[in-house]
């Protein structure tokens, strides 16, 4: 496996993403789906955790699936569109959040807590944080610009940024981690989201923005001029992922499009949390269509968009509990459906030991 320190451009780490097919994975699935159909259970019972089980048993090249090392890697950010009164709250929000997390804190500390899941959180451009104990310092700016005047970053900094998610990934690899979830903090970041999704999807602003933390009607209303102008101003090109990150995302999305790029290079499974999240993977996809190996939906997201940029990228959600609250709550959320179904799958009552006959496919 080709290191991720080795890869010094996004370029260069999709074309080794591309080449990682390996026939293993097929046969890590026909034995993952062997092991399932040896369980006595009526055949594929347990849906979309049986599928899930068996992707992982692919992406990793083994059957003996083991996911008790998880980390959830929450990376923080602040946008510059903030100014253009996009949000109930301002960018002290996001430091806040990120320092509750720091000393293990925060609503998806708590959660974790429950999914056995260790939260590492990162700055990845928070705007005059000052040192944060427990936060990890993978700062790209000073947060990113307001996209409404020009745009969110430079193409190197977007580079960065996209590698830097990559190396999280490898680091974590390199301590064992087995499992990872994807989570973000960054007051306004609805607002770069639904830009880049609006792009990628060419879907009309308006069909792709909500209320993000309960905006009122005049506050929705400037965040669709912020989108719209934007868009305008910045022209993003659809085709080509990282300009759109670029000009009209974020710090944040554009690490955890790394992230899921990492994944799979690492050939470590990566849950996709809601619409935020949801939006850097499909920049990743665009990138590097290999990449939805690595990736796993949780839950789909109460946001407006959130079903139609799960729909795009062809993945189906375990959980539908009108989640919107970020910080990775809903990728936490799901790990314990994973673990549940794993007990199983390890170590259920077999036909052979009950002496049921064994279900078999039915034909009409």
């Amino acid at each position: 496996m080709r290191n991720a320190d080795a890869i010094h451009t996004v370029q260069e780490l999709c074309a080794t993403v591309q080449t990682r097919s390996d026939p293993r994975e097929e046969e890590a699935r026909q034995a993952a789906h062997r092991q399932w159909a040896s369980i006595a259970k009526p055949l594929d019972s347990l849906g979309l955790l049986e599928t899930a089980v068996e992707d992982i048993a692919a992406l990793t090249l083994n059957h003996n699936i083991d996911i008790s090392k998880r980390s959830l890697i929450l990376l923080c950010a602040d946008n510059g569109v903030v100014a253009q009164g996009v949000t109930q709250s301002d960018y002290t929000v996001t430091a806040a959040v990120a320092r509750n997390a720091g000393q293990n804190r925060s609503s998806v500390c708590k959660m974790a807590q429950v999914a056995n899941c260790r939260v590492v959180p990162v700055d990845m451009g928070m705007r005059d944080p000052g040192p944060i104990p427990g936060v990890l310092d993978r700062r790209i700016g000073n947060g990113t610009g307001d996209i409404t005047q020009g745009p969110a970053m430079t193409r190197e900094q977007v580079e960065r940024a996209v590698l830097t998610g990559v190396s999280l990934v490898s680091e974590l690899r390199d301590q064992g981690v087995t499992l990872l979830a994807t989570g973000e903090m960054g007051i306004g970041n609805t607002t770069t989201s639904s830009a880049v999704a609006s792009v990628l999807l060419g879907r009309p602003v308006q069909e792709m923005t909500g209320r993000g933390a309960g905006l009122s009607d005049q506050g929705l209303r400037r965040k669709l001029w912020a989108i719209e102008t934007a868009i305008a101003r910045n022209k993003p090109d659809p085709d080509d992922p990282l300009d759109v990150l670029a000009k009209v995302g974020g710090f944040d999305i554009a690490g955890m499009c790394g992230i899921f790029l990492g994944g799979a290079l690492c050939r470590v499974p990566v849950l996709m949390d809601g619409f935020i999240s949801t939006a850097a993977a499909l920049c990743a996809l665009r990138l590097c269509p290999e990449s939805s190996r690595a990736m796993f939906a949780s839950h789909v997201s109460a946001e407006p968009a959130g079903r139609l940029v799960l729909d795009a990228l062809g993945k189906k959600p375990l959980i539908a509990a009108g989640m919107r609250l970020g910080e990775g709550t809903g990728a936490v959320a799901a790990i314990p459906l994973l673990d549940m179904a794993l007990s199983l799958y390890a170590d259920g009552t077999t036909f052979d030991t009950t002496g049921i006959e064994a279900y078999t496919p039915q034909g009409g």
